[in-house]
């Protein structure tokens, strides 16, 4: 490792600090040194990066993502989960806690932290639980878990149900000042749907999941985020409704916050095609107006973050009937290229699809990084965005492979990762250094 990097001539994108244009960055002892307008002289001894016609960017971080470690190592470990992340840029990841051991003290935080150490790729960053479980129906130590080094608190995969434990949920994670982060479904109108209830839903025979499984939810935790003065963050949002009542409880000034991951932007429910179980997930796959909607979203700042959901799957979860799989893709190593098809088509600003990866999930969380101030930590994704490549699921650093994106082009490609000053991807392979 270099202790003194020099990233040379690249397109510097620094949403935080208006910064777009090229730049020259030096880093030293794992933190952003400079950045500057004219060529830097490279110190003895420095590495020298030439970024002429790429992109040097703000490390990308996901607010969303399950390692499955511990209880389904099968299917993803911390490590290789940290390796997929690099492999797509990212710097940090917020694991999630519904692991077969869910995350719901301060041992099983330990123990996913140990875990993030010993792989020393990226940043991991765990989430607590909710609920005792993921029950629903007893508070988790929040305490215990924040201090021992939990960034938020959610049950996702579930929704909590009972409003009132919401109520004390959003009351109790005020006072530690971490977001209550929510998977907005109601039960009752979801049960037994293995998809978006609309005209392919009834084509196919299967029971559909309506839009109003989640605005309710939304719209519920929404009066409540109102009335107990918290943080809210609203995971995966999928449905034009839900957007309209987020864009609303901004204006009104309530501290919401929201994630939309890329294939949600991307497909819309007609994906399923013909039963095809990697394009089943939780939330559903939703309408094209739905898409539409979440598009306009992530332009106009109601969204703010692009979140993966990466959540790996083994094969036989996949291969059965549509409505026995298991919900969810991977998407950590697919996240840019799909962003990219949105910047490519026009439909976005380069520059604010870097804040939706970076400073944006920064921000909702409190998190470090996200910017390339002077004195910011040296986590930075460096993007070539005119290469042309194609997903292969058979090559993806994942455990796992379930993803309906297999075959697809893409243009855009993350060709650099570096955390605290340390290169961990280049030229298609993760360095580790443990």
């Amino acid at each position: 490792m270099s202790a003194t990097v020099l990233f040379r001539r690249g397109r510097v994108i620094d949403p935080r600090n208006g910064v777009d244009g090229v730049r020259d960055v030096l880093v030293q002892d794992g933190k952003v040194a400079q950045v500057s307008d004219a060529p830097l002289t490279a110190p003895a001894g420095a590495e020298v990066v030439d970024a002429d016609g790429k992109w040097v960017l703000p490390g990308f971080i996901d607010l969303h993502v399950h390692l499955r470690e511990p209880g389904e190592e099968g299917k993803e470990t911390v490590l290789t989960g940290c390796r997929a992340a690099v492999a797509g840029g990212f710097t940090a990841v917020v694991a999630m806690p519904n692991t077969k051991v869910v995350n719901d003290s301060g041992l099983v935080t330990e123990l996913v932290l140990s875990r993030a150490r010993a792989a020393n790729l990226c940043h991991v960053y765990p989430a607590g639980a909710i609920t005792k479980g993921l029950k629903g129906e007893e508070l988790a130590e929040t305490g215990e878990l924040i201090s021992s080094g939990c960034v938020a608190i959610t049950d996702d995969g579930r929704p909590v149900m009972n409003a009132a434990l919401m109520r004390r949920a959003l009351q109790y994670a005020t006072q530690f000042g971490v977001p209550v982060m929510v998977h907005e479904e109601d039960l009752t109108l979801s049960a037994g749907g293995a998809m978006h209830e609309g005209p392919t839903s009834t084509r196919l025979g299967l029971r559909g999941i309506p839009a109003s499984a989640e605005v309710a939810m939304v719209a519920r935790d929404l009066v409540l985020l109102e009335e107990t003065k918290g943080r809210l963050h609203i995971a995966h949002v999928s449905c034009e409704g839900s957007v309209r009542l987020i864009r609303e409880a901004k204006r009104r000034g309530l501290f919401v916050t929201a994630e939309v991951t890329p294939h949600h932007l991307i497909l819309d429910d007609r994906a399923v095609g013909d039963y095809d179980t990697h394009a089943k997930m939780a939330p559903p796959l939703r309408a094209d107006r739905d898409v539409e909607a979440l598009r306009e979203a992530i332009v106009d700042g109601t969204i703010d973050a692009i979140a993966t959901d990466h959540a790996p799957h083994g094969v036989l979860d996949k291969q059965v009937e549509f409505e026995k799989g298991i919900n969810g893709i991977v998407g950590l190593e697919t996240a840019l290229g799909l962003t990219m098809e949105l910047v490519h088509a026009g439909r976005l600003e380069a520059k604010r699809a870097v804040e939706l990866l970076s400073h944006g999930p920064a921000k909702a969380f409190g998190l470090p990084g996200g910017h390339l101030a002077p004195g910011a930590p040296a986590d930075i994704t460096v993007v070539d965005p005119s290469e042309e490549w194609t997903v292969d699921a058979h090559r993806f650093y994942s455990r796992s492979r379930n993803t309906p994106f297999h075959g697809r082009k893409q243009k855009g490609r993350v060709v650099q990762t570096w955390v605290s000053g340390r290169q961990v991807y280049a030229d298609g392979q993760v360095k580790e250094s443990r």
